[in-house]
């Protein structure tokens, strides 16, 4: 075992895993030593990569036992091209097989089944949720899984790291030569900004429509060089699935609160000015600041630069009102950003690797002046959780959250200071995905905390008057109404191995243990 950067035991090594490399800390950036170069693919010449059934294109794309295979989640939960794929994969009787798909929602429960009877045999992803989730918190794998965030996800992918042997995307629309696009057809997802880095990367390629149009299919955000077969089934996923309560607006006062006590933050922070960019989330306190900074943009005659990362309808409305010039969307949140997409031509589609890869020659990320996250916990050194539960249960994903942490000039956290009775604020964060150093403000219903680095916004937020507390007086005051929480056991067994964004291991994730009489 050794201690990384933030203090945490990792283990050298894990069988099945191998050797695994070090978390020092966020600012290594220097790429990987591995050489990807892109495979000279054969050509169809005058044929057309039209298969008639998905099963025939499993079999012609030479899938065999202990492949690595990929997916992307841009219909989030109406997805239904993973479970399709993987039951007739399993019907193949094919085994052993490693699962990198972007992420994995609820909706994926049924790969319980498939992990159980051998088909899949490891999971390398950016999230779980679910029963799927809950049972491997529970130990279901002998190997753990791997979480990478989007940006760290691509830096594998195009290292060599994650090496994909097919990749099976479900796209709304495509033409018989393998041009397509996610913002045509009655199954729209909008940006393919996941599903683009495997396409360019994996060894095949097989795209599944259900809305198969005339040649050529432009403009395509996966384009025919890249594309081996292509195959039409009745459905690849329900449009409505890519919104969900997350992306609702809140009548919540507690997140009315928290949201507009970021606005105050970002007006007091030096950063709210014209040309400035930003990132919100799609949780409720998110698209509540998204709405009351509009009207704070539009009282001070402030536009934006760009905004980034998963595109709502908010974002849509504020760039046809003028106020944000760009868009840059490697995920559409909600149909009007799908369908905006398509519309309006400063909408720019944009892949994982341009939004958050650390180790390219520059990712959006790195331009971003402001973003907003949430988190499920925050410990007294700043560290975020947002992938387990106070119960230690998996349960979330880690997403662009320490991508753009660290490129943003200021991180800020919103969540409320209590969840159910428990402190959001702890001495240690169950599971650490984005290192503390690269957090700056978290913004809670109680007051505002400040990293004691940032001394710039400290002075700032005084001079506003800002509810401002040290972390450990947050901490504090919600122990005094909530109590301390008696410490989750743990037992030895690592079910989860969490890459920080450059490959180093910043974290496990180990099963919770449960008592007989729980059972």
């Amino acid at each position: 075992m050794f201690k990384n950067a933030i203090g945490r035991e990792i283990p050298e090594n894990i069988e099945g895993i191998g050797s695994l490399k070090q978390y020092m800390y966020p600012s290594v950036k220097e790429p990987n030593n591995i050489d990807q170069s892109l495979e000279v693919k054969n050509t169809l010449r005058n044929k057309s990569k039209l298969i008639d059934d998905l099963k025939t294109a499993i079999i012609k794309s030479g899938l065999q036992d202990g492949m690595t295979i990929s997916f992307h989640h841009h219909f989030r939960g109406g997805d239904y091209i993973v479970n399709m794929v993987m039951d007739i994969i399993a019907k193949l009787g094919i085994k052993n097989l490693v699962l990198a798909p972007s992420s994995l929602t609820d909706v994926h429960e049924s790969l319980v089944k498939h992990i159980k009877n051998g088909v899949i045999r490891r999971i390398e992803t950016s999230g779980l949720r679910g029963r799927l989730a809950e049972e491997i918190s529970n130990g279901l794998m002998e190997q753990p899984i791997i979480i990478r965030s989007h940006g760290g996800r691509a830096r594998a992918i195009e290292s060599g790291e994650l090496k994909i042997n097919v990749a099976f995307l479900g796209v709304p629309s495509c033409d018989e030569y393998g041009n397509a696009n996610g913002f045509c057809g009655n199954s729209i997802c909008g940006s393919l900004g996941y599903a683009k880095v495997d396409a360019l990367y994996a060894e095949k390629v097989v795209l599944i429509t259900d809305n198969l149009v005339e040649y050529p299919n432009l403009p395509a955000s996966i384009n025919q060089t890249q594309v081996d077969y292509v195959v039409e089934v009745d459905f690849v996923g329900d449009s409505d699935g890519i919104m969900s309560g997350a992306t609702r607006f809140t009548k919540n006062p507690r997140d009315l609160l928290i949201a507009k006590n970021v606005v105050k933050a970002i007006e007091a922070s030096g950063y709210f000015r014209n040309n400035f960019s930003l990132q919100t989330g799609s949780g409720g306190a998110s698209l509540a600041v998204t709405r009351f900074l509009r009207e704070k943009m539009i009282e001070k005659n402030i536009k934006a630069s760009f905004g980034l990362g998963g595109i709502t309808g908010q974002f849509v409305k504020m760039h046809e009102e003028g106020l944000v010039k760009n868009l840059f969307d490697t995920q559409s949140f909600d149909l009007i950003a799908a369908k905006s997409l398509k519309e309006n031509p400063n909408h720019y589609e944009i892949d994982a690797s341009f939004y958050a890869n650390p180790h390219n020659k520059g990712s959006a990320v790195n331009k971003l002046d402001i973003v907003i996250l949430s988190a499920l916990e925050i410990d007294i050194d700043f560290n975020v959780n947002v992938i387990t539960g106070s119960d230690g249960v998996i349960r979330g994903a880690s997403g662009g959250h320490c991508d753009t942490a660290f490129g943003a000039k200021m991180a800020i956290i919103a969540a409320p200071l209590m969840r159910d009775r428990m402190s959001t604020v702890v001495d240690k964060v169950i599971t650490a995905i984005t290192p503390g150093s690269t957090i700056d403000v978290l913004v809670t219903d109680y007051g505002i905390a400040v990293n004691p680095k940032r001394k710039d916004l400290i002075n700032k937020f005084k001079g506003a008057s800002l509810p401002l507390f040290t972390i450990k007086e947050l901490k504090e005051k919600a122990e005094k109404i909530t109590g301390k929480p008696n410490p989750i056991e743990f037992t030895d067994k690592i079910v989860g191995i969490v890459e920080y964004r450059d490959g180093g291991i910043i974290d496990v994730i180990k099963q919770v243990k449960v008592e007989k009489n729980d059972v």
